[in-house]
């Protein structure tokens, strides 16, 4: 298989990832807090893709993992799973979608920072025009169709999103290197099973709490989006994609979440189509293509 064959599959896979984590936060805000509070959401997504996982790894007698790899993994999904979902589902059940979107596309941002003095990846100038094409993008989308929150509870879930965002921008750094000793099943399967022991202790005592009975089937099925989609088959997606990409590349597909999330909004006849939308979608997909490019050789 070439380069640019394996390539392609890639950048599909972070671009079906990222229109699956783009629904999602419409999905997930219809959750929460009339259903579900935020931890509970988190136990059941968590546990579940751990479940899911774990069988087709160990059934598939799939590879070993070193000691010092071990160790890697279980930070890495400190930061990929347990920090990150939490900060995530709390701070957008303080804010709104269209808030936690706009700070979600600083995570290139944090990537190519922390690529740059840990994995010690050249920038160019080509990359960094795409950040700020991408960025300036998904900011005037989300400015001119948003509503922008000013109380505190607003500013709690914000904060919390920027951390979410430095989270997953530190794991996407830290499990990069170890595609080049593992399967992407391998290594999903590991980060969510030392996830699921971290939430845990942190989830269990709200979700007994919940009244489950009264959960209608039109959120059940909101839930099972947010299990199967959102993580089993996004977290999937974004490995592979990753075993082929680098981190800033594959962290810049999340300039296309906000432009989903407009589009579900002007499906459902919320929003109206407006030349605003068009320039957004040309500076994302724009910055998109420029960060995901490659120096060709002379």
């Amino acid at each position: 298989m070439t380069n640019l064959n394996v390539r392609t599959p890639a950048l599909t896979a972070a671009f079906l990832a990222n229109l699956i984590y783009g629904l999602n936060y419409v999905v997930a805000k219809g959750i929460m807090p009339v259903y579900l509070q935020p931890r509970s959401i988190i136990l059941l997504r968590v546990s579940g893709a751990a479940l899911v996982f774990s069988i087709l790894y160990f059934s598939r007698n799939n590879q070993q993992v070193k000691p010092a790899h071990m160790l890697r993994l279980a930070v890495a999904a400190l930061f990929g799973v347990a920090l990150n979902q939490i900060m995530f589902f709390e701070g957008l059940n303080l804010t709104s979608p269209i808030n936690a979107s706009i700070i979600m596309v600083g995570v290139p941002i944090i990537v190519l920072l922390l690529s740059s003095l840990f994995l010690s990846e050249r920038l160019n100038m080509i990359n960094i025009s795409g950040v700020v094409a991408g960025f300036s993008g998904a900011a005037y989308l989300i400015y001119m169709s948003g509503n922008h929150g000013n109380n505190s509870s607003s500013l709690v879930g914000n904060l919390l999103i920027l951390g979410n965002a430095t989270s997953y921008s530190i794991y996407l750094v830290l499990v990069k290197p170890l595609f080049r000793y593992y399967k992407p099943l391998t290594i999903v399967s590991w980060v969510f099973l030392f996830g699921a022991l971290y939430v845990l202790p942190v989830t269990l005592p709200i979700a007994l709490k919940e009244n489950w009975g009264d959960i209608p089937l039109n959120i059940w099925m909101s839930i099972a989006y947010v299990i199967v989609f959102t993580t089993i088959i996004a977290y999937f997606l974004n490995n592979f994609s990753l075993s082929h990409l680098s981190p800033a590349a594959n962290s810049a597909f999340i300039y296309t979440q906000p432009l989903f999330a407009s589009l579900v909004a002007l499906f459902i006849g919320i929003d109206h189509l407006k030349p605003m939308h068009l320039l957004a979608a040309l500076l994302i997909f724009a910055g998109v293509y420029l960060v995901s490019r490659r120096k060709t050789a002379p």
